[in-house]
């Protein structure tokens, strides 16, 4: 429960204090003195966003302390997963600067404000005109069903399937979309992938063919020339390597006589062996060239062959043509084991929509099994709030699967005798909205096991006896929960165990929201204001003892 709570520079409020009692607090004052802005500050510790625009002094920073004692709730592991140093008190801070910062702390550690809402909703209810609101919404009601059968369980293990059918279901489109856009190029792929698969094609191919082309057509002039310098060589009277050979008999002769004569010698016995292989080689290559108009034919085909998978798919080289080549292999590959891939959630899809249904169907029992005793024990409530004859009676129907179940449910409420029941939004005044929806809060509190229940406007549109009874309800849940309530009835104010009164402080430069703690003769001054006015008489004011003794 909410031990003590600090506000500081936040909105109307420069410095509040607040230590409530553990059990039924009551929050009065004139319409605009800044009651709900309480209510603002609390969210900021639960979890909501802000910006600047909350500082009451653009200069300073906002600072909102709220300390909470939690030793019974059995949060450690909510501490310990989000690894959090767990005391019995737990103290959340939360600060907002002049530029718009915020930082979020729980027992001095920083926290996202992901964690600060996690932790929040175990510690604290904030009841408004919004949640009265909610209540016409099929998914609320359907949270409310489900807390009243404590189906929490069930509806987890729901919901961690349904999750994993959609994350299937995502993946599945994502992965039959690209399968789509593959198979619209696939059968060209495929053509073009077999056609230079077939064309067998190697690394430098182009070129030795070429090579061999330019060669073969000029064959008979290299053969010519080739056999002129053989003949050069060795078969006339003037031959070179003769007449070489006779230069190196002589020159090894004299090479004993000088040191020059010696290196000369050894460079032309160097070049005769040189010309000697130069002579056998051209022999060779004379052998090998040969004009043959049949060889030429081939050649030519293969070099217009590859020439025009060059210009066909705009490339320089053959290396290029290759690696096109693999690329589109890569995609007929791809193609392939996407079709499997595909197939294989397809698979996976039926089987968790099949754990979808299945644990679906185990919530869906959990909350047909509630619903009857749901609409008795609120009918039982109502009848204590002077709704003898008020009918809630909930339907429930298969519906497509989504996040909160196969259920598609609602609510419906006749306040009168022989009225069958309706939307509630169609059949439902401002008071009954009201009486309903404490009915319920009070049915569930304990099913929730919340330490501090807040309701703001929980009243609208009650009076007379009935707020009597709404006020007894309410200090009713008080004895288990500590409960905080914003107040317009003089009937209800009177049952607090604490009343605080807020009001306007105008004796500076700009208004103020301050809150005090009333004693027992301004809470008995308060309340008969709340009855009679701003001047109460003494018989409003007897009335207001009355009620606070009542509750004594």
């Amino acid at each position: 429960m909410l031990q003590q709570l600090s506000i500081k520079n936040y909105s109307l409020i420069e410095d509040l204090d607040l230590v409530p009692s553990s059990n039924f607090n009551i929050v009065t004052g004139e319409t605009g003195a800044g009651k709900s802005i309480m209510l603002g500050a609390l969210g900021l510790l639960l979890g909501n966003r802000a910006d600047t625009k909350v500082l009451l002094n653009a200069s300073g920073k906002c600072i909102i302390e709220g300390t909470f004692q939690i030793a019974t709730y059995q949060l450690e592991q909510i501490f310990e997963s989000n690894d959090l140093d767990y005391f019995d008190s737990c103290i959340i801070r939360r600060e907002i600067s002049n530029l718009g910062k915020s930082r979020a702390f729980v027992n001095d550690t920083p926290v996202t404000l992901d964690v600060l809402k996690q932790l929040g909703s175990y510690l604290m209810d904030v009841h408004s005109q919004h949640d009265t609101l909610l209540l016409g919404s099929t998914t609320y009601q359907l949270s409310l069903l489900d807390a009243f059968a404590s189906s929490q369980s069930s509806l987890k293990k729901y919901q961690l399937s349904f999750k994993r059918l959609k994350e299937t279901q995502q993946e599945l489109k994502d992965k039959r979309s690209v399968l789509k856009e593959l198979q619209l190029q696939s059968d060209y792929n495929q053509f073009i992938h077999s056609e230079l698969e077939e064309a067998s094609l190697m690394l430098g191919e182009l070129e030795d063919k070429e090579a061999a082309l330019k060669k073969m057509e000029h064959a008979e002039d290299i053969k010519q020339k080739l056999e002129t310098i053989l003949n050069s060589f060795n078969q006339t009277d003037q031959s070179v390597l003769p007449i070489l050979q006779q230069s190196s008999k002589q020159l090894q002769t004299i090479k004993k006589w000088s040191v020059a004569y010696e290196l000369l010698a050894g460079r032309m016995q160097s070049i005769c062996i040189e010309l000697k292989d130069i002579e056998a080689e051209l022999e060779s290559e004379s052998l090998i060239v040969e004009y043959n108009p049949q060889l030429i034919e081939p050649l030519e085909t293969r070099l217009n062959i590859l020439n025009t998978l060059l210009k066909k798919h705009r490339v320089q080289t053959v290396a290029e043509l290759i690696q096109l080549k693999e690329e589109l292999g890569g995609k007929v590959l791809s193609t392939d084991m996407l079709v499997n891939e595909v197939e294989d959630l397809e698979k996976q899809e039926s089987v968790y929509y099949k754990e979808v249904l299945l644990a679906g169907k185990i919530l869906s029992g959990e909350r047909k099994q509630a619903a009857p005793k749901f609409e008795e024990q609120v009918k039982s409530l109502l009848s204590e709030l002077s709704m003898p004859d008020a009918r809630v009676q909930i339907t429930i129907k298969e519906d497509e699967p989504s996040m909160n179940g196969i259920d598609k449910i609602q609510i419906l409420f006749s306040a009168n005798k022989g009225v069958t029941p309706g939307e509630l939004k169609q059949v439902a005044s401002g008071g009954e909205f009201s009486r309903l929806m404490l009915a319920i809060k009070y049915m569930l509190a304990d099913k929730v096991a919340l330490p501090t229940i807040i309701f703001d406007e929980i009243d609208t549109g009650i009076s007379g006896e009935v707020s009597i009874q709404m006020g007894k309800m309410i200090r009713k849940m008080a004895t288990r929960h500590q409960v905080m309530v914003i107040t317009h009835l003089p009937q209800i104010a009177g049952m607090g165990d604490k009343h605080y009164f807020v009001y306007k402080d105008t004796s500076g430069e700009r208004s103020i929201s301050r809150m005090k703690e009333l004693n027992t003769k301004e809470r008995i001054e308060e309340v008969a204001k709340m009855i009679g006015g701003d001047k109460p008489t003494e018989i409003a004011i007897q009335n207001a003892k009355e009620m606070l003794a009542g509750v004594k």
